[in-house]
């Protein structure tokens, strides 16, 4: 008998290597270098005045006057930052400011919510025509209304009081505000409405628990930016406030301008940076529901 030679198993040949596919080197995108360097251009425009402000608020008199204004301060002083309390009412003017700024938000909010709800969720006949006529509002000068409330204020003893400056503040914002308000109404569904009406709920009530809970990045936008303008404003509180006691920030910062048109420039960039400071605190932490509200309220119209 011949012995079983056992099968040869001959090794399977591995398929061949592949060469690795070479990286394909990003060519640079000329237009997205542009826009980073025109964005960084930007930043520092915006933010080289508000440092600058600032490191010369923190320089003495002498060094200002006789240095170079745009050289870093040689020594630290927050002297001028008391001399800008003892020159001027800093702290009523700040306080005066306040009141008018959120005296006028509150009258924005609540007029500007009310009248988008009826113009938009409740409507009526001629709605987008009324709507069209409040937007009208927005290019209508503000220098065109002082002399007739001036006449009005004073027959009806307005004239220095918080509400001569609080009420035209309100009524030229309030186009812009029912614009954001009843573009962000266009989103919350109409099911939602008529649920709660199906619900028992009224007109104020769906207003008060649906309508108000859901705008609040809006209405923080609104107030936002009205605030800024009402707090920087000029006109309407130079024209309708005759004392010392009820003058405002801009008003009060006329103050540090002495005899023979003198400035003592270090202390006002201090009350500057002082009065500067609450709006920049808050819209550093409300700015997030800012855009959100930005987004929401004005990409519809």
């Amino acid at each position: 008998m011949t012995a079983q030679t056992a099968p040869v198993t001959r090794p399977i040949p591995a398929p061949p290597s592949t060469p690795a596919p070479q990286r394909r080197r990003r060519k640079p995108n000329f237009f997205r270098s542009l826009s980073r360097a025109l964005i960084v251009l930007i930043v520092v425009v915006q933010v080289y005045p508000l440092a600058w402000l600032f490191l010369t608020s923190l320089r003495n008199e002498h060094d200002f006057a006789t240095g170079d204004p745009f050289a870093l301060p040689s020594s630290i002083s927050f002297d001028n930052y008391v001399r800008a309390f003892q020159t001027g009412n800093l702290g009523q003017n700040i306080l005066n400011s306040f009141i008018v700024t959120m005296g006028a938000n509150l009258l924005i909010v609540l007029l500007g919510m009310m009248a988008a709800y009826a113009l938009q969720v409740l409507g009526f006949r001629f709605s987008k025509f009324v709507r069209g006529l409040f937007l009208i509002g927005i290019i209508v000068p503000v220098q065109i209304a002082l002399v007739p409330l001036f006449i009005d204020y004073s027959s009806v003893n307005l004239l220095d009081t918080y509400q001569s400056m609080i009420i035209p503040l309100a009524g030229f914002a309030l186009p812009m505000s029912i614009y954001l308000f009843s573009s962000f109404f266009e989103y919350i569904p109409r099911e939602t409405y008529e649920a709660a009406s199906l619900d028992g709920a009224g007109p104020y009530r769906i207003f008060g628990l649906i309508t108000l809970p859901l705008s609040t990045n809006t209405v923080v936008t609104v107030v936002l930016v009205n605030s800024i303008f009402i707090w920087n404003d000029f006109i309407f509180a130079n024209t309708f406030v005759l004392s010392e006691g009820l003058k405002t920030i801009p008003l009060g910062l006329q103050n540090y301008i002495g005899a023979m048109g003198k400035v003592d420039w270090t202390a006002t960039f201090a009350a500057v940076c002082i009065t500067i400071t609450p709006l920049l605190l808050v819209f550093l932490v409300l700015n997030k529901a800012m855009i959100q509200g930005l987004e929401s309220g004005a990409t519809k119209g």
